[in-house]
């Protein structure tokens, strides 16, 4: 795969955005997939997916956490107390857990403390946990005062006309995703988990225009791939808590699996995740964004999201799925624990592991539970 995609998905300094900030262009840090990037795209703004992928020690974070919180927001907040994000012009943040919500005070905080470590804007996103009802006008009123706050802020206009083109953009960057989707669900990959994660991933941190030529290459070249076939390999599906790091998936890959899939929130779940192109965009956005039932914050929808998991690991031709959840994350500590027990009843083998973000994570004890787990698929 191309070297500007690996790059952009394995490292907090990535050389396109690096770019865009010499050449004048605004940049704005967000938490959470349900926030519309859109939103920005059409004012000029590049947001980036907020990481903390290079976050090897916790010393700055932990005098603002507790010690039993998830290390995810721990890490973005360690990294930007180190300096690492002085060049954004903006953070949103979203309440997608009870502890990303705390990043907006903590982060605010070590602002003060800590020069130079905090933006100069902050914008709290606030997302309801129903996506029916009074939660889709609520939604809708979010994200009108999300565009609101960035005309004042940044000096622009976001037009109705600007966001209809920034999601049929978008759009063609997701028909990207589906098809590199489609090619992993083949009889016999023609890509690895890893590559085609880091593929995914990259499209978080980078301008649009680039990802979406070097993506659409991405797939060409895949398509034109004679399979080469698994050689016994087992194909497997990654769910769970948040995941940018590359490592998990080579770890498993590494132990003798393939993946061929995830239902994390970098990405796209499956084909009829586009926005509408038609009609009110905000509410567009709203409709997409909200009424997918993805995410276990989301209030009486696990039976939704079990079956679309469900199908979706058949759909992969998967022989087993592995369920990981960041230590202390409780929505997926808690969600893995019922969909194991679904996912067993029907007849799909499931590995549920608990493990630090990113560079935190103990590689040797995890490589043993995936070792073992693909010793009783082969048997």
């Amino acid at each position: 795969m191309d070297k500007t995609l690996q790059e952009a998905a394995t490292n907090m300094d990535v050389p396109s955005v690096r770019q865009w900030k010499e050449g004048g262009g605004k940049v704005v840090g967000y938490t959470c997939a349900f926030l519309p990037v859109e939103v920005f795209h059409a004012a000029g703004i590049l947001p980036i997916r907020l990481r903390g992928i290079q976050a090897e020690a916790m010393e700055i974070a932990a005098s603002y956490y507790g010690p039993f919180v998830c290390s995810f927001p721990k890490a973005i907040l360690q990294i930007a107390g180190s300096g690492a994000y002085d060049f954004l012009d903006g953070v949103v943040i979203s309440n997608g857990c009870d502890t990303m919500r705390r990043l907006d005070d903590c982060w605010r905080k070590m602002g003060k403390d800590i020069g130079g470590s905090a933006p100069g804007w902050f914008h709290y996103f606030d997302v309801p946990h129903k996506p029916d009802g009074h939660a889709f006008d609520w939604y809708v009123d979010q994200v009108n005062k999300l565009i609101t706050a960035i005309e004042t802020t940044f000096g622009v206009v976001i037009t109705g006309e600007k966001l209809e083109n920034a999601i049929r953009e978008q759009n063609r960057i997701r028909n990207h995703l589906f098809e590199l989707e489609s090619l992993r669900r083949s009889e016999v990959s023609r890509v690895s988990g890893a590559d085609a994660y880091a593929a995914i991933v990259a499209g978080t941190v980078m301008p649009r225009d680039l990802y979406g030529q070097l993506l659409s290459d991405f797939v060409d070249d895949i398509r034109g791939t004679e399979a080469a076939g698994e050689h016994g390999r087992k194909r497997l599906f990654l769910g769970g808590s948040v995941c940018d790091d590359l490592e998990l998936v080579k770890l498993i890959e590494d132990s003798g699996a393939v993946v061929v899939g995830e239902n994390i929130c970098f990405g796209v779940k499956d084909a009829a995740d586009r926005v509408a192109e038609i009609g009110d965009p905000v509410e567009a956005l709203t409709k997409k964004y909200l009424t997918g039932a993805a995410c276990p914050r989301m209030m009486g929808w696990y039976k939704q999201r079990r079956g679309e998991i469900t199908r979706r690991v058949r759909d992969s031709g998967a022989h087993g799925v592995v369920l990981q959840n960041i230590r202390f994350c409780d929505l997926h500590g808690s969600e893995n624990g019922l969909l194991e027990g679904h996912l067993e009843k029907e007849g799909i083998p499931s590995l549920r592991i608990e493990r630090e973000y990113g560079p935190l994570t103990e590689t040797g004890r995890l490589k043993m539970r995936i070792d073992a787990f693909l010793e009783q698929l082969q048997g």
